[in-house]
This record gives C-alpha cells, structure tokens and sequence, in this order.
C-alpha cells in the first residue's frame, strides 16, 4: 500500500537551524514541495556555532556552495583542530586535529608505539605525530590536490565562520530556490482535535499559516515540540555542569597592522576555574565565549573572566546564554521535527552544534515521511538521533572526567563524577591496551579523536602487546621516520594568513 506525499512544509524560526534546512529541502527536494520559513528579527539566535568539523563541508557540497565564494561571504577561516590549553593540568596544552595520524605498521596504529617508546624518551609530543596537528602548531595550512600522498592527503580541515553571516548566506539561496519568509512572531500554535498534530501556526498579525510537516527551529523555546506538543526533556547536568555561557567578540591583538599571529587555524578552548573559553579567529574578528556553571560560578565572575582574556578590543558588551544540557525525549512527534536547539544542547566544547543540525536535516530526508506519518519511522528517527546525542554526549564527558585536575570544587566534583556506563566501557578498554572499536557505523568521532584526546588529557593507558613483536631499534626508526616527514610537510606550508590573503580574503564588512 501506497502512502501519498506530503504538500507543504512550514519551518519554524530562521538562524543557522532554519536556514539551514531551508536550503538543503530547497536545493534536494527538487522544488516538488511549497516551503514556508516563519522568522521574527526581534527574537535573536545564538550565533556561537561559529566553529565546525569536516563533515560540513559534504553539507556545503550538497549545496553546490563555493568554497572560496562562502568564506569570503562568511569571514571564514579555516581550522585543523581544537587546542586543549589547562585541562590536564595547568600549563598543559595538547591538540585534538583531524585528519589522519601517523601511518600503521602492520595492524597496529602509531599511538601504540608512541605509547611504548614517549616514557623511554624515543619519542616526541604526540602533537608530531600527524600533519594536522604540527601544522596547527606552526599556524601552517594548506589544501590537499587530487594527487597528493600521504601525509598531505590524509589531512583534513573544517572552518571558522560568522554563524549568523553563513545564515544570511544560505537565505539567500534558499529564497532563490523558491523558500517563502514570512517575518513576525507566533502567538498561538493551533492543534487539530482529531489527532493531535499541528494544524496552523498563528502570527502576532493575526496571519495563519498551515502545514502538512512543521519544522521546530526555534532554539531552546521549543516553540512547537516542546511547549505545544509536550514532549519533555531528558536533562544530563549531572554529568555536563555547564549551564551558561556569556559570548563576546574581539579585534584581533595586532602588531603593526600584522595579525597573522592570532589567524590561528585552529580554535582554542581554554579550561577555566569553573568552566572553560572558546576562541575562534575569523577574518575580521575573534569569536570568544566562557563556558560556566552556575553552580560554582557567579555571573559577573564569568563575564570578568572573559573580558580579561580577550586578545584585544572588545567590539560589544558579552551577552549571555541560558542552557539545559540535554536533548528531547522525542525529536520528531506527530508531524513536527525539531532541529537545532529545540531538539537538544550540548556545549561547544568539540564544535558539534551545527553537525548535529545537519545530521537532523539528512535524517529527516533519508526518514521523509508520507502523508501518513508511519509511526515506524517516526520511531526509527527518534532512535537514530538518540544514538548520536548520546555518543557526542560521552566524547564531551570524557574531556571533564579524564583529568589531572581537581584544584576547585569544580574539576573535583567532575573528576570523581559516575559516568555513563557507555563511556565508562570504553575508557576502560583504551586503560587495557589503547584500542578502540566502534559500537556503531554512525559514531561521530573515530579512534583519532579518541586517542588524541584521552592521550592529551592524560589517561593511562597501557600499549597493545602486540608491539613487542617488533623490535625496539625498529619502532624508534619508525617513528622518527613519521616525525621527520610530518616535519617537512608542515615546513612547506605558507602561513594560514598568507593562505587566506591569497585564497579566500574578505571584503571589508
């Protein structure tokens, strides 16, 4: 038996979220269906996603976006990784990059022989071990071509860019693509009494507007898939503490008109008493961000603490944010799907915000539902998204958990903190012998993440037996090999500024 297709999609609330899937639906769905967006100018977004991972650049690809044409539009830079600055300890600093480390020999991987040889002093920091990383150090970048080999094929870069520019962006596109906006704020969500579902939305104008499937881009309010459909939500601050953050930008710290020093390309994050602050350089500005907890951490300290560690200029007064760490129970029920915040919260700390907004719309597409909205893939998006929110959820406990510190109440508490047994299993195993194995294909983050970041944050670990097979002379060798490569690669690079002068440069906003 057939189902027919759906008419007409209404999404609610524009930013990042909404715009986003307004032109990913516009561009995939062939203009087959009637797309209405629903956006009010005098409701602000959050606009800290402003650093993200690899996978958005097949997003961008799905979009036919040009690369070069998107970061100038967006200020962007480019980024190799994440520096963790204080989080083992004080004065300790490591990089989670992305891309490839090392190369095998045999099965095994390089961190395992890396892990018989540092103590011994016949290695060094890990961070020379893959390109990303030592590239990342010198504040080197540069593109892989079709044609390059190791280790300049197995990089891999993600971007900085302005969220809300990147929004304004993709509306343009989306509306080009036939997307109707409607500017005002909605009032009444109107249910129909037979089923349930949402039926109309109404405008502070007095407009309707109707839908077969709505789309919640509200943010935190949960306008629809909260506050009218009642679906409630699953709170995880026992585990992440963190419940606001205050947001400022800055003029990079410039000497003589030079600021190739602070174009890192890379985003720093910075543990602090009680929390922790981004730093994210674009082209025409520098994103920063304190993390905090409420509970062990008073407002005015937090913004003090911001302000006081800005690279130059603040170019605004900080503005915060308020969160519950979490995610819904159900991230699709009846006819509504919420993406973005409405769905669900977990902090920066590894720049999942916006993946987890693409990861919905691609759900949602591979999941479109009928006319009839069959409960079985209702059920099966729902399981999907729990999945994912869940394994992000465990990589960012780990950073908290796996520690030196416990210098304050706070890093005390998270140090000695349960844990989920899902990640407890896992920190367990790397304990044993270093290895990592994936409990499912859609696990966001690979053995490098992990390695590079329980390594960094000090777990001790023991190296896979299976290392001894191989003679020590021949591991030191090898691993000065690797070092030495990675060496001379990072040297050839231009500088990350040099690169964005000559790639990508902005026009002044």
């Amino acid at each position: 038996m057939q189902t027919s297709l759906i008419k007409t999609i209404t999404i609610v609330g524009g930013g990042t979220a909404g715009w986003m899937t307004a032109a990913l639906l516009s561009k995939l769905l062939l203009g087959r269906f009637q797309i209405t967006l629903i956006e009010s100018e005098d409701i602000g977004t959050i606009g800290v996603g402003e650093a993200t991972i690899p996978a958005i650049k097949v997003f961008n690809q799905l979009l036919d976006l040009d690369e070069v044409a998107f970061l100038k539009a967006t200020q962007g830079t480019f980024k190799l990784g994440i520096e963790f600055v204080n989080w083992r300890d004080k004065g300790h600093s490591y990089i989670h990059g992305f891309g490839k480390i090392g190369v095998d020999l045999m099965w095994l991987h390089t961190h395992q022989f890396w892990l018989k040889m540092f103590p011994k002093g016949g290695a060094k920091d890990f961070d020379h071990y893959a390109l990303n990383t030592l590239a990342a150090r010198r504040n080197r970048f540069n593109i892989r071509r079709p044609d390059d080999s190791p280790p300049m094929s197995d990089m891999d870069y993600a971007y900085h860019f302005d969220a809300s520019l990147y929004a304004r962006h993709l509306r343009g596109l989306s509306e080009r693509r036939g997307v109707r906006r409607i500017e005002g704020r909605i009032t009444q969500v109107v249910l129909r009494p037979d089923t349930g579902y949402i039926d109309t939305v109404v405008l502070e104008s007095g407009q309707t507007v109707g839908g077969d499937l709505f789309i919640d881009c509200s943010g935190m309010r949960g306008l629809l898939i909260g506050e009218a459909l009642g679906v409630g939500y699953e709170d995880w601050n026992h585990w992440l503490l963190n419940d606001r953050a205050y947001a400022v930008p800055c003029a990079h710290g410039r000497l003589e008109g030079d600021i190739s020093g602070s174009l890192t390309p890379y985003t720093r994050s910075t543990a602090q008493a009680s929390g922790w602050q981004w730093r994210i350089p674009l082209q025409h500005r520098i994103g920063n961000g304190h993390v905090y907890s409420s509970a062990y951490l008073s407002d005015d300290e937090a913004a003090t603490t911001l302000l006081r560690n800005l690279d130059g200029q603040a170019l605004a007064d900080p503005r915060q944010v308020r969160f519950r760490p979490g995610k819904r129970l159900r991230a699709f029920e009846k006819n509504c799907v919420a993406i973005g915040l409405s769905g669900g919260f977990l902090e920066p700390l590894e720049s999942t915000s916006i993946h987890l907004i693409q990861t919905g719309i691609l759900r949602l597409l591979a999941l479109f539902p009928g006319s009839s909205f069959d409960a079985r893939d209702i059920a099966e998006y729902n399981a999907q998204t729990d999945f994912e929110y869940r394994d992000v959820r465990d990589f960012i406990i780990a950073h908290y958990k796996v520690t030196d510190r416990e210098d304050t109440p706070y890093w005390a508490y998270l140090k000695h903190m349960e844990i989920p047994d899902s990640l407890a299993q896992r920190i367990d195993l790397f304990r044993s012998s270093a290895r990592f194995f994936k409990h499912s294909a859609t696990e966001l983050f690979h053995e490098e993440s992990w390695v590079q970041v329980l390594l960094g944050q000090g777990l001790d670990m023991r190296y896979d037996p299976m290392v001894d097979m191989i003679p020590e002379d021949q591991v030191a060798a090898y691993l000065r090999d690797i070092e030495e490569v990675i060496n001379e690669y990072a040297d050839g690079m231009p500088t990350h500024a040099d690169f964005i002068a000559r790639y990508c440069k902005a026009p002044p906003l």
